[in-house]
């Protein structure tokens, strides 16, 4: 027996969640029953296709090759049906995720993200924030904005703009603590940052920047340690286009420091034969490079 379209559907789901439980949450379907579906593909085909251990399914050798076939079917019904759905009408539909690092899908995205579905109302926009590097080969999403381009795999990577990051802290902090003359004074203030150890992207390691060597109070997420520096808990470095989203933050030595950082869009390489999957990139990286420029005028 040839594995029909609906097998293939269930392998990848396993193949990218490495789990039955977590392909049966995307599938919509009982664990059990995706268990009993791979086993029945396995001796269809006469191969095993994942190992099985305590941690998750895993790909066999056979399962890699197979893989590769899968993916390809799946783009192909997927051409079909934008061909079906007639994307000539110049809207954009269906389901599209998207994931971001929390700082741009907070203060960027939602913007972006509303604009475009206002004018296509049968698109359906999802925003993933993940204080982590998107995994794009498991299928967590469609796009990915990125701090970093990656350096591996079959994805396009397009630059969208660079942004700006400020020292800064709320004005009241500033009024009851010692003056801030240059870098140097720095250290005798409270930072907020990320946790160390948990930093997913070396452009996100903000604190050899500063001549700071711990952080006082840290949080793996942008608004968190926004909320932090609200309270006039200490300094902090903060993305220019948050800014304008906290009342009361102020640049500290703007003249003498700042850091510049990039965004980057990733998609799959084969999705780039996806029309709307390559207009609705168009449409993000045009709109958040548009964002980025007017909040930081603001801020």
């Amino acid at each position: 027996m040839d594995p029909d379209w609906d097998d293939l559907k269930v392998f990848l789901a396993v193949a990218r969640g490495e789990s039955l439980s977590a392909a049966g949450k995307g599938l919509k379907r009982d664990p059990a029953t995706v268990g009993r579906r791979i086993a029945r593909l396995e001796t269809a085909l006469g191969a095993a296709l994942f190992l099985r251990a305590p941690t998750g399914y895993a790909l066999t050798e056979a399962g890699g090759r197979l893989m590769a076939h899968a993916e390809a079917v799946e783009q192909a019904v997927a051409l079909g049906a934008e061909a079906l759905r007639g994307e000539d009408t110049g809207r954009l539909s269906g389901q599209v995720r998207i994931g971001a690092p929390d700082g741009c899908a907070n203060y960027l995205l939602p913007r972006v993200c509303a604009e475009i579905r206002a004018r296509n109302p049968g698109l359906e926009l999802q925003i993933v924030a993940l204080p982590r590097v998107v995994n794009l080969s498991r299928r967590e999403a469609d796009f990915a904005i990125a701090v970093s381009p990656p350096a591996a795999g079959r994805l396009l990577v397009q630059k969208i703009t660079d942004y700006r990051l400020h020292l800064v802290a709320h004005r009241d902090y500033l009024a009851a603590a010692a003056p801030i003359r240059d870098l140097a004074d720095v250290v005798a203030h409270p930072v907020i940052g990320y946790i160390p150890d948990m930093i997913f992207d070396t452009e996100l390691d903000y604190l050899a920047e500063i001549g700071a060597d711990s952080v006082a109070l840290a949080s793996n997420a942008v608004s968190v340690q926004l909320g932090f520096l609200r309270e006039a808990a200490g300094l902090g470095i903060a993305h220019d286009f948050s800014l304008p989203f906290v009342p009361g933050l102020q640049k500290v030595l703007p003249d003498s420091f700042a850091l510049t950082r990039s965004y980057y869009l990733v998609r799959h390489a084969a999705d780039a034969r996806i029309g709307r999957l390559r207009r609705l990139g168009d449409l993000l990286a045009q709109g958040l490079r548009a964002e980025v420029a007017r909040l930081e005028a603001i801020g």
